[in-house]
């Protein structure tokens, strides 16, 4: 192997102060960024509540009751719904009025996280408990449903089910006084007459709760989905891929084509410095990260299917995985190209300290800072992990996510592409070669 050394004869450079802190400098402000942007979007999820979209559902027909020797038209679950209309914080609650189809299709493309559904009979069923608590007979409780989205995470489903138990915990005692106060009036003694009879104690407790509230999912995961975290963590893989394997192709090539030594333990070699221009370099970079890119996604297609995780798409999800470590890298590769060392913060930057914490993967975005929801806007990670989700947990539906990770990929490797061939370009017409300080200033 060959190999360099300075000579004996060689002026000794000494390590300035300012050299030696400036590593530090950059790792403790780098450090502040990534945990203010991971510590943020955690720390209270509730209080950072907003905009959290959730379907109301009234198919109540309302009935005919017979009050007092006249017949009224009712409708209860009308009452309910405007009662949780006014109820529900319109700052961090979306509550959509939807028909029972509409709320469908939007659970089944994310765009709700839940729905509360109220049944066609409520109203009759309300009227026949008020009317079963004073007479004979078998009765059932009116219900309420409120379904859960599992496939958009299970932080999402929590924050559902707590805002059902709060909500509907709510109407149930709402109604159950409305009901109450019904069946005492319809009770109530005629002057004159014999006194009404007294309510037991367990008819008081059924009118007290009177609703039933069912919470099921709708469209429960396969088991093998680690409660709707595999799409986030093979969203997260495809993004290391590519900012990684970028690095990585980009130090080895470099040391390959004499820019860099290598070492390898205690061997030190640094090639001769092959003649190529900044274009065909990056070039050979891209091609090996497409290279890189269709074995990767494959591999990971393979390990994915071997630990048994359910993949209804596979083609679907290698060529989805492929596209999205080709433009991550691509642009990883580009940016190492244009600053040089510096890009190595400024990829980590984009891709992991401002990606994960806004990629909506674990926390949804609106149970974050609003800010986060703007970096979710543009940033890489959360376009990847729509797109994975929709593939792993929604049939490859476009609506669900797809169409937005795949043109978003797209547009990220033209920038990639553009930004990498204008700036190399540029700076070989500049006759801007790449070797050493001395032998340039010489």
């Amino acid at each position: 192997m060959a190999s360099t050394e300075v000579s004996e004869s060689s002026p000794t450079r000494r390590l300035s102060p300012f050299r030696w802190a400036f590593p530090i400098v950059v790792v403790t402000l780098l450090a502040s960024l990534l945990g203010v942007m991971y510590l943020d979007y955690i720390v209270d999820p509730e209080k950072n509540l907003h905009d959290f979209p959730i379907a109301l559902v009234n198919q109540d027909v309302g009935d005919d009751l017979n009050t007092g020797g006249a017949t009224k038209h009712v409708n209860f679950g009308d009452q309910v719904a405007a009662g949780l209309q006014q109820a529900v914080p319109g700052d961090k609650i979306d509550l959509r009025v939807l028909g029972i189809n509409e709320a469908q299709l939007q659970m089944q493309s994310a765009k709700v996280y839940g729905t509360i559904i109220i049944p066609s009979d409520f109203s009759k069923r309300l009227g026949i408990l008020g009317v079963g608590s004073v007479v004979p007979g078998e009765i059932t409780r009116p219900t309420i449903t409120l379904q859960t989205n599992p496939r958009t995470g299970a932080f999402t489903t929590a924050i559902v089910q707590k805002f059902g138990a709060e909500a509907l915990t709510q109407v149930n005692a709402q109604v159950g006084k409305q009901l109450t106060e019904q069946v005492k009036t319809t009770l109530a003694p005629a002057p004159g007459g014999p006194p009404a009879p007294e309510l037991s104690a367990a008819t008081l407790v059924a009118l007290t709760t009177p609703l039933d509230i069912v919470v099921q999912q709708f469209h429960p995961l396969p088991g093998g989905s680690g409660e709707g975290l595999t799409a986030f963590f093979y969203s997260l893989l495809l993004l290391l891929v590519g900012m990684v394997g970028a690095m990585i192709i980009h130090q080895l090539l470099d040391s390959a084509l004499g820019f860099l030594p290598t070492e390898w333990g205690p061997w030190y070699v640094h090639y001769p410095r092959t003649p190529i221009s900044r274009v065909r370099t990056l070039l050979l970079k891209w091609s090996a990260v497409v290279v890189m890119s269709v074995t990767v996604s494959a591999a990971l297609l393979g390990i994915g299917e071997a630990l048994g995780m359910p993949i209804d798409r596979p083609f679907l999800l290698f060529l989805y995985g492929a596209f999205v470590i080709t433009a991550v890298g691509v642009t990883c590769t580009s940016v190492l190209a244009a600053v040089g060392t510096a890009g190595l913060i400024v990829n980590l930057i984009v891709f992991i300290i401002l990606g994960l914490p806004s990629s909506g993967g674990t926390v949804p975005i609106e149970a974050t800072p609003k800010y986060f929801g703007w970096l979710s806007s543009f940033e890489p990670m959360h376009q990847v992990f729509l797109g994975t989700r929709s593939i792993l947990y929604f049939d490859g539906s476009a609506e669900a996510g797809l169409s937005r990770g795949c043109w978003m990929a797209a547009l990220g490797l033209l920038i990639g592409l553009v930004f990498g061939l204008v700036i190399t370009r540029f700076y070989d017409r500049k006759g801007l070669e790449r070797k050493p300080a001395v032998a340039a200033a010489a």
